[in-house]
């Protein structure tokens, strides 16, 4: 690839999250309650969601947030193939984000010019992306593998590498990710929790969207 800056650069992945260092993952039960997720987030000053691809309605839940809500950089999660990665960027994500990632689906996003996220647990998994021009990586499943202590220790050999650890994150916990130099953001589902999404309960969806706002608020990496 070119030696430009890749679209997943640590400090391009801040300015495309508006500053954002709390991302919600939120998986879509229809196109509407997707509309009323993103109008509360965005009130309780957010910039950013990743919204998964795991219900028949997620990609068009992506083209109705692009579409319909200015200022709110409308990703695509659980992207696991170069079809899905083609669908979002037609559908007008902003971004894309993998459990995982294969050299082929990071340089397929290189050429399609969609900042791409691709995941990594293994530092062997790490440097395949290093390699493919990559700075900027999901850490999953955080939680699971002791992300904390990873982190601590890739401070070291990878020192300009930058993380948005997703997983098993709560609001309790994302402080102290967010404590890590190599941390750029966190992605949590915690945003937009199953049962204020049953009751239509868009105002928890932006207190807590409120919440993490105030978190991004204290300053980034």
């Amino acid at each position: 690839m070119s030696g430009a800056e890749p679209p997943t650069a640590p400090d391009a992945w801040s300015r495309l999250l508006g500053g954002d260092r709390v991302v919600p993952v939120y998986t879509p039960s229809s196109v509407a309650e997707a509309l009323e997720v993103g109008a509360a987030l965005k009130r309780g000053g957010l910039h950013s969601v990743e919204v998964t691809l795991r219900t028949p309605v997620a990609i068009e839940a992506v083209r109705a947030l692009a579409e319909s809500c200015p200022g709110l950089a409308v990703g695509a999660g659980t992207v696991l193939d170069a079809g899905q990665l083609e669908q979002v960027q037609r559908a007008g994500a902003a971004f894309a984000v993998s459990p995982g990632g294969t050299a082929a689906l990071m340089r397929l996003a290189v050429d399609m010019g969609l900042p791409y996220l691709p995941g990594v647990v293994t530092a062997s998994e790490l440097m395949v992306g290093l390699g493919e021009g990559y700075r900027m990586f999901k850490m999953f499943p955080a939680e699971p593998i002791n992300s904390l202590a990873l982190l601590k220790a890739w401070a070291g050999p990878f020192a300009d590498v930058g993380f948005c650890p997703t997983g098993g994150i709560d609001l309790g916990r994302a402080q102290a990710y967010l404590a890590r130099s190599n941390v750029v953001c966190v992605g949590g589902s915690w945003l937009t929790p199953g049962d204020a999404l049953a009751a239509c309960d868009w105002d928890e969806v932006e207190r807590r969207a409120a919440e993490a706002a105030r978190m991004s608020a204290v300053g980034g990496v």
